[in-house]
């Protein structure tokens, strides 16, 4: 193909035009492990409660893409000394940070594969593709792992300001219509700056981070920690670990061969090899969907059971507590379950369950978000700001909840 054919230009309801940078960045586009993020949803189950929330990885990974050139243009605007090597690296590295999440982001990662997180399978993929590219994501995933000699590049991929949170705030505000997350990207990109190799906002973005700040935690509780996709994604998680046991211990045929493999075999890091993540690179949501259609209807009263509660939105009740839930009222749902249902305390455990879930906005004890003064002064946001009580955001808040069948009040 001509290389000029390859910097195409890609419509995006958020950001408008997005040019593909370079013949290598679209031919990374093209590869089939790229493409597959067509197939994984950006926001698990969270079209349940907002219906709109069906953009894809594929969305978000684009944008990310956007974004960062826009932030190195910036900062080479401000005679920051970025090589050409290094920006189409950076490029490379946000473009592929989330290639590695499997079917609705988290949910496969506490079921079907054990402990293994997107960041440790996004690596695995960079380095596959770095075997068929022949060595030209070598500096990409240097960065990516935060090996790079230059900080603020990485930084630019994974800090609490980093180009993932500036797209994906934007962008799920946008398609779950929660305009609270609709923070100014742009805004603030072009307040960024580099001091002594550290990324740094200078000072008249500090309303813009204010925002920022605060629109990540009301996203927290109103749409990423939202209960009833808190919900549904346990169930989820239950369902898959279900789906593990019935087919474990019985020599039922699953049609689906990517699927079979993965419920029928321990996946952890030791054994994850290239075959694995061959197989691991064809799965995607619709074979959790297509499988779910076929299990309503299983034999297996608690896989069936949880198949159509996802398949027709007809979900457990949660409800969130500013306290542990206590053993007893679990224990009385659990043998309400047991009775209605016909089946054993251990089958009632998928049914009624409780756990927590924690909103952090700011992490101060972590990589600071420094702001930078006209007199050199460089202050962390939460000493910085002066409209808004930052240290608030920086508190962790823990909600407990406790998951059980409708029809028990």
């Amino acid at each position: 193909m001509n290389q000029r054919n390859k910097l195409k230009i890609i419509n995006d309801p958020i950001y408008g035009f997005i040019t593909i940078p370079s013949p290598l960045i679209f031919d990374l586009i093209e590869h089939p492990y790229f493409q597959r993020l067509r197939r994984i949803t950006q926001m698990g189950l969270s079209h349940l409660v907002y219906p709109g929330a069906n953009h894809t990885r594929f969305h978000h990974a684009l944008g990310c893409l956007h974004l960062m050139k826009k932030t190195l243009d910036i900062l080479k605007s401000k005679g920051i000394e970025i090589t050409e090597e290094e920006e189409e690296a950076v490029l490379i590295a946000i473009l592929l940070h989330d290639i590695g999440h499997g079917p609705f982001s988290h949910a496969l990662e506490h079921s079907i594969v054990n402990d293994l997180s997107h960041e440790y399978l996004s690596l695995e993929f960079m380095n596959r593709l770095n075997s068929e590219f022949e060595g030209q994501l070598n500096l990409a995933i240097d960065i990516f792992r935060g090996n790079h000699h230059k900080k603020f590049l990485c930084q630019l991929i994974s800090s609490q300001l980093d180009i993932d949170r500036l797209d994906y705030l934007k962008r799920d505000s946008f398609y779950t219509g929660v305009a609270e997350g609709n923070i100014n990207s742009e805004r603030l990109i072009n307040m960024l700056n580099v001091v002594d190799d550290e990324l740094v906002v200078e000072e008249k973005g500090i309303y813009s981070i204010e925002k920022f700040l605060v629109a990540r935690r009301l996203m927290y509780w109103q749409v990423y920690l939202h209960k009833t996709s808190l919900c549904a994604e346990q169930i989820l998680i239950r369902l898959l670990l279900r789906a593990k046991f019935v087919f474990e211990t019985t020599e039922e045929i699953i049609e689906n061969s990517t699927l079979n493999y993965f419920l029928r075999h321990k996946i952890d890091s030791e054994n994850f090899d290239e075959i694995t993540l061959e197989l691991f690179s064809k799965l995607d949501d619709y074979d959790i969907i297509s499988a779910l259609k076929v299990w309503q209807h299983h034999e297996d009263f608690v896989l069936s059971k949880l198949s159509q509660m996802i398949l027709n939105r007809d979900l457990l009740k949660v409800k969130l507590k500013n306290e542990p839930v206590e053993s007893s009222k679990i224990d009385e749902y659990l043998k309400r379950v047991q009775e209605s249902f016909k089946i054993s305390r251990s089958e009632a455990e998928y049914f009624v369950f409780e756990g927590s879930t924690s909103n952090l906005a700011y992490q101060p004890d972590k990589e600071h978000i420094n702001m930078w003064y006209k007199n050199g002064k460089i202050k962390d946001v939460s000493s910085a700001s002066d409209q808004l009580n930052l240290k608030a955001l920086s508190k962790t808040v823990i909600k407990y909840y406790i998951c059980y069948p409708k029809s028990y009040n």
